[in-house]
């Protein structure tokens, strides 16, 4: 019989529902059952597209004898990650004081007041791997939890102290001159000391895309004209567009690749990595014009357009590494189905994208590109020209053909923070490329969260079957008010900028942290978590204060807000040298450090038919800027008071308390940017 998860919306719950484990969702049922019957409650975390999560599954939660023990000596909850990061971001942090790593599948044991007291990642069903069977972890469990209930509540106690006391992090404030010009330069010298400068990325397999540390790189060769940070950046992208991270025959990208080549990805595909490496991507393309990089910014929106998009112009959450069973089945090539598929053109093709008869990964193929298109057409006697047809024809049939198998399971919530995180993607690809398909779906889209996930003036953190749930985090807010400021910048509605101060005096409300400037992950009335985490480390994406500080920043401009300003760059002081020691883990408050250093340039486009005006100037890379276009002045905004209306467009640029008289095409506008820089 289907257990309580069969209620549930979330895919990963779904998966769960026909276990023969007694199930319950997080809530007060089970909370209260287990204060009840004072059982221990085992918390099982997971995600729909996690591997070892659906191992375990198959080897413990589906077996029957398992599952009797864990019915009779626990309280079973089932949570996923992605709809309560909350709970995940604490018992992560338990598990990890209690056993120095983490992961998913996250298994945590709790007392019946939920405070945690042991847990681990991935058990298997037998001793193997170091690791204690998942039986033998019940059992000890239980019988601690009977025989030495004091030990297991004094442990649960400490854990839960731990937990506020790692909210205290970043407390220390640098009273000196923070932002000083040496600044940058020892974020790039410490960034590139983790840097593969053969592979590109940083750091050893596993190997993350890592994209904050390669937006500020790019950011910092724009300041400093620095080649090596350039270097480091490019062939960071160039190898993970050319390896088996990036899907070559549909687009888009996988999680992480399991070697240090970018070969062999984690299969799953998830919505907050394409919006970040499209950034990236868009930021590259304008930066250096390569071709290839508009092209995957294209052929990724494309796979997600297609695959990852809800009809009303959501965007759904995750494809799992897993089809049939087997991770990576439903991406990976065999030589003779390539040769039956593409006949005379398959020599050349496999040639290409590295596919042999006994394979490069687990006796299959992952399409990789090992030279550039223009060396392998010289050694081939090839026209690069006709190489790329060739090569676009073989793609669009392996893509066909890729059709008729049987797809990765589709995660199909929508999550609002994920989805402004594509929605600052649409917008950054449509300054970088011009598409204007780009900023259409980025206006949809952004109506689509306002109207589905938008509840008065709060928000809430998923969508799916026409029913919001979960109180929004701070991570969604913050993500908004991001995307609110970009489509502000491409489309010159100021409606957008209106919605993103009124979602901004939001958070102030309902997450500051009193005393220290920084925001708590979860609002004032969530009550169903044994502490309010603080969370400042940029991860897979980046943590909620670093975007709230940069949003701060921006706004404090563009509505003279100078406390706002203030509160920003006091919350980087604060972390202070962390930031400056450690960027891999601050690489998004590493960005925010350079702009400050840097300055910001206030540009506004004016004047009767500014369009294509304001579109010169998008197509400029300018980091470190906020600009509003507009077709007359408007005193209601300080950017755009007091702007005298002439007959033709004009760029006006302010920085660092100075203006300068208008100019009339952003070939001049980059002139005196650089004129001041000089000076």
């Amino acid at each position: 019989m289907p257990n309580r998860l069969s209620r549930e919306s979330s895919p990963y719950l779904l998966q769960h529902a026909n276990n023969p484990v007694d199930w319950y969702p997080w809530g007060n049922e089970a909370l209260q059952k287990a204060k009840s019957e004072n059982k221990p409650i085992l918390v099982s975390i997971g995600y729909a597209a996690c591997h070892w999560c659906h191992v375990m599954e198959r080897e413990s939660f589906e077996n029957e004898a398992t599952a009797a023990l864990m019915n009779e000596h626990f309280i079973n909850i089932k949570i996923d990650r992605e709809e309560r990061p909350d709970l995940d971001h604490i018992y992560m942090d338990a598990v990890q004081a209690m056993t120095g790593s983490g992961g998913w599948p996250l298994n945590v044991f709790l007392t019946p007041d939920a405070k945690p007291f042991y847990g681990g990642t991935y058990f298997p069903p037998r001793q193997m791997y170091n690791r204690p069977s998942w039986t033998e972890t019940l059992m000890g469990v239980s019988e601690t939890f009977k025989q030495r209930r004091h030990e297991v509540d004094a442990q649960a106690e400490n854990l839960t102290e731990h937990l506020l006391q790692s909210n205290q992090f970043g407390q220390q404030k640098n009273e000196d001159a923070f932002f000083s010009s040496d600044l940058p330069g020892l974020i790039s010298q410490n960034i590139l000391k983790n840097a593969d400068k053969e592979w590109g990325g940083f750091g050893k397999a596993p190997k993350f895309p890592q994209s904050f540390c390669i937006r500020y790189l790019l950011r910092y060769y724009h300041v400093e004209r620095d080649q090596a940070s350039l270097d480091q950046a490019l062939l960071s992208i160039d190898k993970m567009i050319e390896g088996g991270i990036y899907d070559q025959v549909g687009g888009g990208f996988a999680r992480y690749s399991t070697d240090t080549e970018w070969l062999a990805p984690h299969f799953e595909k998830m919505l907050y990595d394409n919006a970040l490496l499209v950034a990236i991507l868009s930021e590259a393309f304008l930066l250096t014009r390569k071709k290839r990089y508009r092209e995957v910014i294209d052929e990724t929106i494309t796979f997600i357009t297609r695959e990852m998009k809800h009809p009303g112009k959501g965007f759904y959450s995750a494809l799992d590494a897993d089809s049939e069973g087997v991770e990576g089945k439903f991406y990976v090539w065999s030589l003779e189905e390539i040769n039956e598929i593409l006949g005379k053109d398959a020599e050349i093709f496999c040639a290409y994208y590295d596919v042999t008869a006994k394979g490069n990964w687990e006796h299959a193929n992952i399409l990789r590109v090992l030279k550039p298109l223009e060396q392998f057409a010289a050694e081939n006697n090839l026209e690069p020209g006709a190489l790329e047809d060739l090569l676009a024809g073989g793609r669009k049939k392996l893509l066909e053909k890729r059709r008729e198998r049987i797809r990765p399971q589709l995660d199909d919530k929508i999550i609002l923070g994920w989805n402004a995180l594509m929605n600052t993607a649409l917008s950054m690809a449509f300054a970088a490329t011009g598409n204007e398909s780009y900023r259409q779906l980025a206006v949809e889209n952004m109506r689509f969260l306002v109207e589905k996930l938008g509840k008065g003036e709060t928000f809430h953190h998923t969508w799916k079957n026409d029913e919001a749930k979960f109180p929004a985090f701070l991570d969604d807010y913050a993500f908004l008010v991001q995307a609110l400021l970009h489509l502000q910048e491409i489309t010159g509605d100021r409606g957008w900028l209106e919605k993103a101060v009124d979602v901004t005096d939001l958070v102030i409300r309902d997450f500051s942290e009193e005393g220290t400037g920084f925001f708590y992950f979860t609002g004032v009335d969530q009550d169903d978590v044994i502490v309010r985490k603080k969370e400042v480390y940029d991860g897979a994406v980046p943590s909620g204060n670093s975007v709230m500080a940069m949003n701060l920043l921006q706004l404090a401009l563009l509505l003279d807000r100078p406390e706002w300003r203030e509160r920003g760059r006091e919350m980087m002081r604060t972390l202070g040298n962390a930031i400056v020691k450690y960027p891999t883990s601050f690489g998004n408050w590493a960005m925010a450090v350079l702009e400050q250093v840097d300055g910001v340039n206030e540009i506004v486009v004016m004047g009767p038919g500014m369009e294509d005006l304001h579109r010169e100037v998008l197509g400029v890379y300018m980091p470190h800027r906020v600009l509003m276009a507009a077709e007359k002045e408007d005193s209601r905004w300080p950017l755009l008071a007091g702007r005298e209306e002439g007959s033709r467009p004009a760029i006006y640029r302010c920085s660092n308390y100075t203006c300068q008289l208008p100019v009339f095409s952003a070939k001049e506008l980059i002139s005196l940017i650089n004129k001041g820089q000089k000076g």
